[in-house]
């Protein structure tokens, strides 16, 4: 088992390498972040990354100077920034969206809607129970 696990790490590199080259995964995991739960501090996104606050304090300054998001000051406390997605970011989303799907299609085009149905669950009863 821990060589197929393995294998997904390997299978998720693979997948990093359709990314653009200006959006490597940590950029393209914030933006899915905040696609996925809406506007947020740093902290929180932070934690939804599950990485250091410094190391997503790097991927937030790449995504904004990129202007996929932006970082408007927190009207409840001037000192924090609220993240929020910008169309450019939006657009983005969807290009990497449709490359992840390609990408998958091809790897699975040998595949019975059954396999890749069962796989699905199981990957998600594999992560839920982590």
């Amino acid at each position: 088992m821990a060589r197929q696990l393995t294998g997904i790490g390997a299978v998720k590199r693979d997948l990093a390498r359709i990314l653009p080259a200006d959006c490597p995964p940590g950029a393209a995991a914030v933006l899915t972040v905040l696609d996925r739960h809406g506007e947020m501090r740093l902290g929180r996104l932070s934690e939804f990354m599950a990485v250091d606050i410094s190391v997503t304090s790097r991927h937030v300054t790449h995504v904004a100077d990129h202007g996929w998001i932006t970082r408007d000051t927190d009207p409840v406390d001037a000192r924090c920034r609220i993240l929020r997605l910008t169309p450019a970011g939006r657009t983005l989303l969807a290009e990497l969206g449709a490359r992840h799907t390609s990408a998958l299609e091809k790897a699975l085009a040998g595949w019975s809607p059954a396999d890749i149905d069962h796989l699905n669950i199981l990957l998600a009863r594999l992560r839920s129970s982590f």
